[in-house]
C-alpha cells in the first residue's frame, strides 16, 4: 500500500484537487484531504512541489508507422536539404535494411524552401531504395531504385510526379503500403517494442492505434491486436481499423473502425489537398475529396449498424462537412445513445458541422502539437488559406458547444509530448482553453473516447492505478510556461513503469492466445 500526498489533481468530473491518494495492489482505493487512520501504516510519497496526475493517453497515433520511422533517419530538424543529405549519407553505410526510411523532411523549415527532390536523394544514395516520407504523413519523395520498382502500379494514380519523385494522393498510399509490407514482421514488432517505451518515457499509458498501412492480408492489423493483448506491463493499447470494408473489420471482431488512408476523407494542408469548400488562395484548386458523400454515407450507415465505433478524418472545411453529415446521416437510419463516433484533426469545421457535432455527440481527436509548427509555419498557412487561416483550431468554440475533445499527437507526424499539446491548447488566442480542460482533453477524454473511463483516465476510487509524477503543478504555474513541465515516472497498475523484456514472438503468441 502506497499514500501519496501532495497535488493530486483527479481529472475527475468537478476536477477535484485531493491532499491524499492511496493505492493498493494496482488500484485507487482512497482520495481525499484527510488520510484515515487505517491508511498510515502505508508507504509515504511525499510529493512535494510535484504533482500526480492520472496518466496520459494519445488519441491518435499510427503506431506501426511510429515504430517503423523511430526507427529510421528523422530528419524533421535539419534546417537546409543539403543538411537532409548529409544527414542520408551519414545513415546509409549503418543501415543494413535493404530499404533506406527516412522522416520529417519539410519545404518550409529549410533554406531552400523547397522539397528535396528524387535526383538529389540518388546522389546521396544511390545503390539502396529510398523513402523520404513528409512531414505531414501525406507526401514522400523516393530516389530512382524504389521508382523503378513501382513505377508501373502507380504512373498512371493520381499524385504521381515522376520527375520530382514527389507522390501524394494515391500515389503516395502506394509507394506507403510497399514500405510498410517490405519490413519483415519480427523486425516491425520489435520496433513496436522501442517505440511503446519511448511513449511511456512520455508518461503515456494508452494508445489509440489507426492501422492497417499495406501488408499482405492487413497483417499489420493483426499485429498490432496481438502485440496489444501480449503487453504485460500494464500500456494500453486499442486498434482502429483504417479500412471502409466493414466485412474486413468484423472477420477480426474488431468494433473499432476508420482512421486515416482508406479511411480519410482528403489530404492535409502541407499538400495543399485537404478538401476546400472554397479554392486555395490564388489558385483554383479546391484540395481532393476522396469520396462522395453517398459513399461515405454508406459506410457509416454500415458500421454503426453494425455496433462499431467509427473514426474519420477530415481536415479541411469540405471534409468536415462531408464527415458530419454522413455520421448524422448514419444515426438518423439507426440512433444509437453512446456511439463515441470521432472525427480526426477537425482542423477547419463549419458552423452546420459543429452543430451536427453537438447535437449528435460526435468526439474530435484534435492535434494541437500543429499550432505554431515549425514544419507546417504560420505564414504558409496564412498565404494558403487567406482569413480562413484565423478560423483553424476552435477548440474553445468546441468546448463551448460541449463537444468532447482529445488530444493527440498524430505520430509520427509529430512527437508524443502530451505536455506540449496541454501548453499549445492553453495558449491559442482567442481559442484557448483552461489547464483544466486541456489537462482533462490529454488524460480522461482519450479513456473516455475508447469506453475505457470505468477504469482508467481519472484518479477515483476504484479504478486502476496508472499514473503520472509530473516535475510541477500545472495548476499553479502561468501557462506560457506549461512546457517547462517534465514527466518524472510513469506507473501503470501501481508500479513503476517496465521497459517491454518479452521476445516479440512470445508477446504475439501471448497476445494469439489472449480471448
Amino acid at each position: 500500500m502506497r499514500v501519496y500526498e501532495g497535488n493530486i489533481l483527479t481529472c475527475d468530473a468537478q476536477d477535484h484537487v485531493y491532499r491524499f491518494l492511496v493505492e493498493h495492489a494496482g488500484k485507487i482505493i482512497y482520495v481525499g484531504n484527510d488520510l484515515p487512520t487505517k491508511y498510515v501504516s502505508g508507504t509515504h510519497v511525499k510529493l512535494g512541489s510535484r504533482a500526480l496526475i492520472p496518466a496520459f493517453g494519445d488519441s491518435h497515433i499510427h503506431f506501426a508507422s511510429f515504430a517503423t520511422f523511430h526507427a529510421g533517419l528523422n530528419v524533421s530538424e535539419a534546417r537546409s536539404n543539403a543538411e537532409i543529405l548529409h544527414m542520408i549519407r551519414e545513415f546509409v553505410p549503418k543501415c543494413n535494411d535493404k530499404l533506406v526510411i527516412a522522416f520529417g523532411a519539410s519545404n518550409h523549415s529549410v533554406a531552400e524552401k523547397k522539397f528535396v527532390t528524387r535526383q538529389e536523394l540518388d546522389e546521396a544514395c544511390p545503390d539502396k531504395p529510398l523513402f523520404m516520407i513528409k512531414y505531414d504523413g501525406h507526401t514522400c519523395v523516393v530516389n530512382t531504385k524504389l521508382l523503378e520498382i513501382l513505377k508501373d502500379k502507380v504512373k498512371d494514380l493520381r499524385g504521381y510526379h515522376e520527375d520530382s519523385g514527389e507522390m501524394n494522393q494515391e500515389a503516395f498510399f502506394k509507394f506507403s503500403d510497399y514500405v510498410s509490407s517490405s519490413i519483415p514482421p519480427v523486425k516491425l514488432l520489435r520496433n513496436m517494442q522501442i517505440a511503446a517505451d519511448y511513449l511511456a518515457s512520455k508518461g503515456i499509458g494508452m494508445i489509440h492505434s489507426v492501422s492497417g498501412v499495406g501488408y499482405t492480408m492487413d497483417l499489420d492489423v493483426d499485429m498490432e491486436n496481438w502485440f496489444a493483448k501480449g503487453l504485460n506491463n500494464g500500456l494500453q493499447m486499442r486498434v482502429y481499423f483504417q479500412t471502409m470494408d466493414v466485412k474486413k473489420a468484423k472477420r477480426r471482431k474488431m468494433v473499432r473502425i476508420g482512421g486515416c488512408f482508406d479511411a480519410a476523407l482528403d489530404g492535409c494542408f502541407g499538400s495543399a489537398d485537404a478538401a476546400m469548400l472554397e479554392p486555395y488562395e490564388g489558385t483554383d484548386s479546391r484540395g481532393v475529396l476522396y469520396y462522395d458523400q453517398e459513399t461515405v454515407n454508406e459506410f457509416c450507415k454500415k458500421a454503426n449498424r453494425e455496433g462499431m465505433q467509427i473514426e474519420i478524418h477530415a481536415i479541411g472545411d469540405a471534409a468536415f462537412q462531408q464527415a458530419t453529415r454522413a455520421l448524422k446521416a448514419a444515426l438518423d437510419d439507426f440512433p444509437r445513445k453512446d456511439h463515441r463516433h470521432t472525427i480526426i484533426h477537425a482542423c477547419l469545421p463549419t458552423e452546420e458541422g459543429i452543430q451536427i457535432c453537438k447535437d449528435y455527440k460526435i468526439a474530435l481527436a484534435i492535434q494541437s502539437c500543429f499550432i505554431d509548427w515549425p514544419n507546417e509555419p504560420n505564414e504558409y498557412l496564412e498565404a494558403l488559406l487567406g482569413e480562413r487561416a484565423a478560423k483553424l483550431n476552435p477548440f474553445k468554440t468546441y468546448a463551448d458547444n460541449g463537444i468532447v475533445q482529445a488530444l493527440g499527437s498524430d505520430g509520427p507526424c509529430t512527437e508524443p509530448e502530451p505536455l506540449m499539446w496541454i501548453h499549445k491548447a492553453c495558449n491559442n488566442g482567442d481559442q484557448s482553453l483552461t489547464v483544466q480542460q486541456a489537462l482533462k482533453m490529454a488524460t480522461y477524454n482519450t479513456y473516455w473516447m475508447s469506453f475505457d473511463e470505468q477504469d482508467r483516465g481519472s484518479l477515483e476510487v476504484g479504478k486502476v492505478a496508472d499514473m503520472v509524477i509530473l516535475s510541477g503543478n500545472p495548476y499553479e504555474i502561468d501557462v506560457t510556461e506549461l512546457d517547462a513541465l517534465k514527466v518524472k515516472q510513469l506507473l501503470l497498475r501501481g508500479e513503476t513503469y517496465r521497459n517491454i523484456s518479452q521476445h516479440p514472438i512470445g508477446q504475439v503468441l501471448k497476445g494469439l492466445g489472449h480471448k
